[in-house]
């Protein structure tokens, strides 16, 4: 709307523009004396001054709008991810590269593309209005060459917007290529296969440079081709000008009025398709953003509700099963057990069972496809999400680290921990190393099994201080040695609160008060079985 309206007052100083021109012109031609327009002079410059200001203020409302929806898109982004961090989504730097250079490119979209279509929607009928009312047959010309401008931008958007996004796509797998290179580095490193990987990347490269000069080109060319059409369009207007003023059939004034104005009804229609290509880079990655919001849209059936306190309650899992969307066969087969406080379920299947996706069930990630995952009745992806995962400890088989001390890794259980409590946790799980330890991006400096415990002793500390009440542990002793495994048993049985654990290690399974056998995925010719111990 404030586009438009900038485009209205814009149109009306071009109008002004044009007739103070040519009325100062033609009377100083005529009467061969400057003085007498001399107020008209400071008009012009006041008309001047208003065009600056206005595009001063478009610009500013631009980048306004850009800076408002980037954010907002971005927030819905993270929102999105944060909702269904389980499921099948895009990659890491998929997300990285559509939150970062990606969006950044919808500077373009706003700050010129958006704004040059409120004026192209505005100032062509204000100025063929204009013209119109001062000339109908240089109106009539502009009213049939105009809409061709249009047309032909329409045919070259569809060629930029498929080059644009072959050369998304080809950005988004180098980014994709380079990401899994640089976190499998190590284990290339190890076998001596690092450097065969460079020629990999120069691929990779060379078609995104490839790809970055097609769409260049494509939008060199079609600049060039909507500019010949317009100036083709505006000497049309001139020549039938010319040779009606030489021939007496239109005044000198009119003439130039036209003349000056006529390229003004062309200009905005022109300059949008030539900023059509500063905005499809953005346009590209909005829709991109898009789709990951919708993949993690997830809009409950009913109103979300108030966690029970599992202190007091039963989680049950009746029958529950789930299929991926666009798989056949399901990811986990229909099971049922009770989780009751202070009682310790373990889970374990072979490879494939569906322990992870019963996981997921479990934290309420996902809704399974059959059966039921309920607390006091309630399904658990209709109970408030922070009011769930406040009373659950999680432990995934690779534990997520953040840059700092170890202290500080572990007090993300439980913020208001003291110091003596960090130890007392870490002691529990005996991490016998130093809480101040620094600890580098993504656990840089730990080992697998220090990460594992660092990840226990921050359950623990949730547990304790944190009002947790369900610990979730996959593989919670992989990688440990058989005393650290005991001691690491021994905090978790004394922990109090409930425990989901899934283990393969007869020491862990020995700690259950109940063992769930899962199903492992269906294999031609192997039986699948079943059961509860």
């Amino acid at each position: 709307m404030a586009g438009v309206a900038v485009g209205v007052v814009t149109s009306g100083l071009m109008i002004a523009q044009a007739w103070l021109l040519a009325h100062a012109v033609v009377g100083i031609f005529t009467t061969r004396q400057v003085a007498p327009y001399l107020a008209t002079f400071g008009m012009l410059a006041g008309v001047f001054l208003g065009r600056a200001l206005l595009a001063w203020l478009n610009q500013v409302l631009a980048h306004r709008a850009a800076a408002e929806v980037k954010s907002t898109l971005r927030r819905e982004v993270l929102r999105a991810r944060l909702a269904r961090p389980t499921a099948d989504q895009a990659s890491s730097a998929t997300l990285v590269h559509v939150v970062t250079d990606g969006l950044d490119a919808l500077d373009g979209y706003f700050s010129k593309y958006l704004p040059q279509l409120a004026l192209a929607a505005v100032v062509p009928a204000v100025v063929g209005a204009a013209i119109l009312w001062a000339d109908w047959e240089s109106a009539l010309i502009i009213a049939v060459t105009l809409p061709l401008i249009p047309v032909f931008m329409s045919l070259i958007g569809w060629t930029t917007q498929q080059a644009v996004a072959r050369r998304f796509r080809v950005a988004d797998r180098l980014a994709n290529h380079f990401a899994d290179l640089i976190e499998g580095l190590p284990t290339l490193q190890a076998f001596g296969r690092a450097r065969a990987q460079a020629r990999g990347v120069e691929l990779g490269e060379e078609a995104n440079r490839r790809e970055t000069m097609r769409t260049l080109s494509v939008s060199f060319l079609s600049a060039f081709a909507l500019e010949l059409l317009a100036n083709l369009s505006v000497a049309v207007v001139a020549v039938t000008v010319g040779f009606r003023l030489v021939g007496g059939h239109v005044g000198f004034e009119t003439a130039l009025f036209v003349l000056v104005l006529a390229p003004e009804a062309f200009l905005p229609v022109r300059q949008v398709g030539v900023h059509f290509h500063d905005s499809a880079d953005g346009v590209a990655a909005a829709d991109e953003a898009f789709a990951i919001i919708d993949a993690g849209a997830v809009a409950p059936t009913r109103p979300r509700l108030p966690a029970p306190d599992l202190a007091s309650s039963t989680l049950r899992v009746r029958e529950a099963g789930y299929t991926y969307p666009g798989s056949a066969e399901p990811a986990l087969d229909p099971v049922s057990f009770e989780v009751t406080p202070g009682s310790i379920i373990a889970l374990r299947a072979r490879s494939g069972g569906g322990k992870t996706t019963l996981l997921r069930l479990l934290l309420g990630f996902e809704a399974p496809t059959t059966g039921e995952v309920s607390v006091d009745g309630v399904a658990v992806t209709d109970l408030d999400r922070g009011d769930w995962l406040r009373q659950i400890a999680f432990v995934p088989q690779n534990p997520g680290m953040v840059v700092g001390s170890i202290a500080d890794n572990v007090r993300l259980g439980a913020p208001d921990a003291s110091g003596d409590q960090v130890v007392e946790a870490l002691t529990a799980v005996a991490a016998d190393f130093d809480p101040y330890r620094s600890v580098g991006d993504d656990g840089e400096g730990l080992s697998a099994g220090e990460r594992r415990r660092v990840a226990l002793a921050r359950a623990l500390v949730r547990v304790r201080h944190g009002h947790a009440r369900l610990l979730v542990l996959d593989e919670p002793t992989a990688g440990l040695d058989a005393d650290t495994e005991a001691t690491v048993i021994s905090a978790v049985a004394a922990s109090g609160a409930a425990v989901v654990l899934v283990s393969h290690r007869e020491a862990v399974i020995a700690l259950a008060d109940r063992v769930v056998e899962l199903a492992p995925a269906v294999v031609p010719g192997l039986a699948a079985t079943e059961g509860v111990r």
